[in-house]
Formats: structure tokens, sequence, C-alpha cells
């Protein structure tokens, strides 16, 4: 019988087909449409947390999370925004699957929950960038790297802050969804060396 996993939040299919391509019986969910073909609930994510998972892979929303926001969380905070996306994220965390890895940015959920059991980067599997990643994990082992490269390049805003140049984009109604994708290198980490571990299990 394959293994099934449910990357939650996911409407890239990048993680959803790392998996598959492993032998997985692999399945995103997310509100929007998925962008490539595959398996895909596009519903609620609260309504097949039940349905048999070997493991969940989650990408709860961060805009509500991450410090990058900072400036606004008294607003979020006042309105109910932040509790939302910290209830949200703590549905995952207690999801009914034995095996459970959340995904976000560095964020609140370090002090409003625990800290992440590890941080990774998209240049310690093989992409020249820099996104700080953290991983809560629950009977998982940490990711490892994978093939460390160069950085990348970073751009100095007129605020006088450094950024990666790749997140550095003009405003489009995508510019989103370019920041918040999974890097391909990540997925298939997450892909193999979950795998591996799981299937060795006695």
């Amino acid at each position: 019988m394959k293994l099934r996993v449910l990357v939650g939040c996911e409407y890239s299919g990048k993680v959803r087909d790392a998996f598959t391509k492993l032998g997985w019986d692999a399945w995103s969910c997310d509100l929007l449409t998925s962008e490539s073909p595959g398996q895909h609930y596009q519903r609620d994510i609260a309504e097949v947390l039940g349905l048999g998972w070997d493991l969940g892979v989650f990408f709860p929303p961060c805009t509500d999370l991450a410090v990058s926001g900072a400036k606004h969380f008294a607003a979020k905070r006042a309105d109910g925004r932040q509790q939302r996306s910290i209830d949200f994220f703590m549905s995952l965390a207690n999801a009914p699957i034995d095996r459970i890895a959340i995904e976000n940015p560095v964020g609140i959920m370090s002090t409003v929950w625990c800290k992440p059991d590890c941080i990774i980067q998209p240049y310690e599997h093989g992409h020249e960038a820099t996104k700080t990643t953290c991983l809560w994990l629950k009977n998982l082992p940490v990711i490892t790297p994978t093939k460390i490269v160069g950085k990348g390049e970073r751009h100095v805003t007129k605020g006088g802050n450094s950024l990666p140049k790749w997140y550095n984009l003009p405003p489009s109604k995508d510019r989103w969804k370019i920041r918040s994708a999974t890097f391909q290198g990540i997925a298939d980490a997450m892909a193999s060396q979950w795998t591996e571990h799981i299937r060795n299990i006695p």
C-alpha cells in the first residue's frame, strides 16, 4: 500500500509532485486551484485532515505571523487577524496525523508556541538565494543540506534594508505568489529525506 501525504496550503504542486515522484499517494490542498496537474483538493483543509494520512506537510499563510510585518501587528491583533492565523496554524499542528511538518518564516509562533525544530535556506539545497525558513516537526528528522551553493546577490532598498535580489520584485498581482513559493531543492529534500526516514521505520 502506498504511503499517503497531504500537502496543505499548497497550490503550486511542487512539494506534492516531489512526493508523487517517490511513489506516494500525494495530495495538495488549498482554496486556490492547483497550478500543475495532480491530485488536489480545492477546499478548506479542515475537511480533509482526518482522511488517514501518513504525513502532513503544511504551509500556513504567514502574512499575520512573520516578523517582517511586525509594524502591522498592533492593528492585526486589534481586529483579530493575528489570532485567527495563530489558531489556524495550531489546528494544523494538532491535526490527527502521526507525522507533521509545518513551514513558516521567522515569526511569532516561536514565542506563541515553541521554537522551530530546524531552520533551512535555499542555498543549502542548490539555489543561490536566501529565505530563512522555519520547520516545526512532529516525529520527523530535521532537513539536512543537500547541495550548498552561494547565497546569491542582495539588493539595498531606499530605506537601507538589505534584501535578497530575487525577493525585490516590482509590484504585480502575482508578486506574493513568487515570494511565498517553495524552492524546488527544498521540496525535493523534504520528499527524499522524509521518505527514506519513514520507509526505514521498523
